[in-house]
């Protein structure tokens, strides 16, 4: 399965769980999705309990997740947050 998300989606949602989660060390978490970035900040990880995505440099990004109903779900969450605020 190819999985593709607009870049300007991800960052939004990053950037809206920055402002409106709650922070908790080094991270940042809204309605169960954690967003946080490496230590240089060119690379952005956004997760779940069950998916992991990291974005990069580039628009590069990679997916790590069991099962496409993990992924759809996680996608799901994704676009609430980004309707939501």
């Amino acid at each position: 399965m190819k999985n593709e998300l607009d870049s300007k989606l991800l960052l939004r949602v990053f950037d809206k769980i920055r402002q409106h989660g709650d922070h908790m060390g080094e991270a940042y978490t809204l309605q169960g999705v954690k967003a946080y970035t490496d230590f240089d900040g060119y690379t952005v990880y956004l997760e779940d309990a069950l998916v992991k995505l990291s974005f990069g440099f580039h628009n590069q990004y990679h997916f790590d997740y069991e099962s496409s109903s993990h992924y759809e779900a996680f996608e799901k969450k994704l676009k609430s947050i980004d309707s939501a605020f």
